[in-house]
This record gives C-alpha cells, sequence and structure tokens, in this order.
C-alpha cells in the first residue's frame, strides 16, 4: 500500500516532441507549479506516446525527454514535492490501457476532435499508425493509473478528459457495481476503483502564436519557448501580428498583441491603461506596447533560465535522470496498487507481484 496522504491528487503531464512554449506555460505548467503545495502531484512523461508519430526516431524522443525535464524544473516543479513520472518504465499503464481499451468502441475514438485535429495538424491523412489511436486509449490510462481528482491541461485536452471519464463510470459500473445514477465525486465512496477526474484549464486556454492568427505550435514555427534567450523573446514578440498602421489608429484590443498584454504584464493597472490608449488611438504604437511585453516575458523566464542552467551538460543530465528514477519509483507503488485493484474488481487477481527499478 502507498503512504495515504489527505492531499487529492493531480496527475497530467507532456508528450515529448520538444521544447515547451508559453502557450504551454500558461495553459498547464504554470498551473501546476502553483498546485504543488497543496495536492499530491505526479507529472508524467509520456514517451511511449511520441512514438505514435515518431517512432523512427528514438534519438530524438530520448533528448526531448530530457529536455522537457530540463523545462519543468526550470520552470518550477519541485521533485522534492511532486513526482516526474516516465511513462515506459511504469509498466501498470501499458496493461490498462489493454483493460480499458475493452471499454471504447473504433467510432467513440474517432468522434474525439482533439484526434481529428491532430490528423489534419500532422498530416497524417489515412497514414497513422494503429499505435496513434491506441495512445488515446493509453491517456487514460496514464490518468487514471494514478487515480487523481483534478487533471491539468489545456483547453485542446478537454475532449480527452471527458473521453478518460466515460471509461471510469463504465469501469465501475461494470466491474464495481457501481450505480450509474450515481454523482461523480460518490464514484469511489461507492465502491468504484476509479474516480471520476475533472479537468482544471489553465488562466489562458487558448495562446495565440506570434503569427497572431494560429494557436502556439512547435509545427508553426510560431513560439515562444521558456528557454529561449532574452534576444530571441524580443526578437519574437516583435514578430506579433496586428495588422494596425499608426500609433494614432484606434487599435483592437482583442487583437493577438493583447492577448499577450494580458496574459504577461502583471500591472492590472498599467493593462488598463495601455488597452484605454491602444483603443483610443492615443499616439501608443504596437513598437512600444510589444517592447513592454517582451520586457515583461524576460522577467518572468529569468529565474526559469538561471534554474534551468543546473541541469545542463553531462552532469546537469545525470541529475535529471536520477530525478526521474527516483519519482518513478515512488509513482510505480501508486500505478501498481492500482493495477492491483483493477484486476480485484475484474477477477484477474491470480497472484501479486512486486515491481523495483534498476
Amino acid at each position: 500500500m502507498i503512504t495515504p496522504t489527505d492531499k487529492p491528487r493531480i496527475l497530467t503531464g507532456d508528450t515529448p516532441t520538444g521544447r515547451l512554449h508559453l502557450g504551454h506555460w500558461v495553459g498547464s505548467v504554470e498551473n501546476r507549479v502553483r498546485l504543488q503545495d497543496d495536492y499530491d502531484c505526479y507529472f508524467l512523461l509520456a514517451n511511449m506516446h511520441a512514438f505514435t508519430t515518431r517512432s523512427e526516431q528514438p534519438a530524438d524522443i530520448r533528448a526531448d525527454t530530457i529536455e522537457i525535464v530540463r523545462d519543468w524544473l526550470a520552470a518550477g516543479i519541485d521533485p522534492a514535492r511532486s513526482c516526474i513520472v516516465l511513462q515506459t518504465e511504469t509498466p501498470a499503464i501499458a496493461e490498462m490501457t489493454w483493460f480499458f481499451a475493452m471499454l471504447l468502441g473504433y467510432g467513440r475514438l474517432m468522434r474525439n476532435p482533439t484526434i481529428k485535429t491532430e490528423i489534419e495538424v500532422k498530416g497524417l491523412g489515412d497514414k497513422y499508425s494503429f499505435g496513434f489511436l491506441m495512445y488515446a486509449v493509453g491517456q487514460i490510462a496514464d490518468i487514471l493509473a494514478f487515480r487523481p481528482r483534478y487533471v491539468p491541461v489545456g483547453e485542446d485536452q478537454i475532449p480527452h478528459i471527458e473521453m478518460c471519464r466515460e471509461v471510469a463510470r463504465r469501469f465501475d459500473q461494470l466491474y464495481c457495481g457501481v450505480d450509474p445514477h450515481t454523482e461523480d465525486a460518490d464514484y469511489v465512496s461507492a465502491g468504484g476503483v476509479f474516480p471520476v477526474p475533472e479537468g482544471l484549464v489553465g488562466r489562458v486556454a487558448r495562446l495565440v502564436g506570434v503569427d497572431g492568427v494560429n494557436k502556439m505550435s512547435k509545427s508553426l514555427n510560431n513560439c515562444i519557448y521558456l528557454s529561449d534567450t532574452p534576444k530571441e523573446v524580443k526578437k519574437k514578440v516583435n514578430r506579433i501580428f496586428t495588422g494596425r498602421q499608426s500609433p494614432t489608429e484606434p487599435g483592437d484590443i482583442t487583437n493577438a498583441l493583447f492577448q499577450y498584454v494580458e496574459a504577461f504584464i502583471p500591472d492590472e493597472e498599467r493593462v488598463a491603461e495601455l488597452k484605454r490608449k491602444y483603443a483610443a488611438g492615443d499616439d501608443i504604437g504596437d513598437g512600444h506596447i510589444k517592447a513592454e511585453v517582451g520586457e515583461a516575458i524576460n522577467a518572468m523566464l529569468e529565474p526559469m533560465r538561471q534554474r534551468r542552467s543546473e541541469y545542463e551538460g553531462p552532469s546537469g543530465e545525470a541529475t535529471v535522470i536520477d530525478i526521474i528514477r527516483d519519482g518513478t519509483s515512488r509513482a510505480n507503488a501508486v500505478a501498481e496498487e492500482t493495477l492491483w485493484m483493477a484486476k480485484e474488481a475484474m477477477k484477474l487477481d491470480f497472484f501479486p507481484r512486486k515491481l523495483a527499478l534498476g
């Protein structure tokens, strides 16, 4: 049994596809850092999911996995308070993926708008692997393996959370005898193995990229990364497109630039002043506002740059791997307990097992 805690549990994570950017920060990572003191936090490195579209790039996936941990640590994730979990060394997740696949039909998977969007954005057409579809089931196992109450995610992941909630209810009803009319918050107290988790969306649900049109995305080359230098940040902020021609022309305060103003300038009075002047065409140019936004972003990122420097180079990578090993070892205690509870409910509890990392 794991050590009991009165703190509600959180599970979330990232697929290692490259460095984290400001969209990840305001959409989810900022939330994770803030919640560490009050919640029992597990942050998953979904490196197996990366193979669903990049199976021919194992070295890149490994490097990206290390980079994401550097980003997390730089952002303020504290391995003493939170578990950093490596998916491929948590075998209970793979087993539960198989069990949960029996509870979802192909049609339900394909109705998930997140899957449809990824197929379009990544240009997969009809050439995606079966594993690409299975990853959506795997995400459910990622979450439910830790029986969390909340899942901090970006807005685009809410359809996945809803599918996870459906599977939690279905499992508890089918194998634990929970009445389908039970309130979501009461599934465990009614005898279920799995709570019905809730998604927590960050303070900015969808941060537009510096192209001023599309959501911030590595594949669209419109990102400001958490690891960017001050010079890179200023250069990218200057690229934010507004379409405004003159500082005396009334501006649209719902444009991309003002999303950055509201997201990253902490002084509310200054934000209100900039909005008033911009909307009135009060001789304030886009360049001036971009300079303030760049300064605010760099002020926010500077402590992250300093923390990140501790984990660079070969010795820093060794430290990162030690952190991953320790967190994964602790997380396996939770995931193995969950798997045993699920197997008991499914009448598969022939004998227990013990798992240890080398």
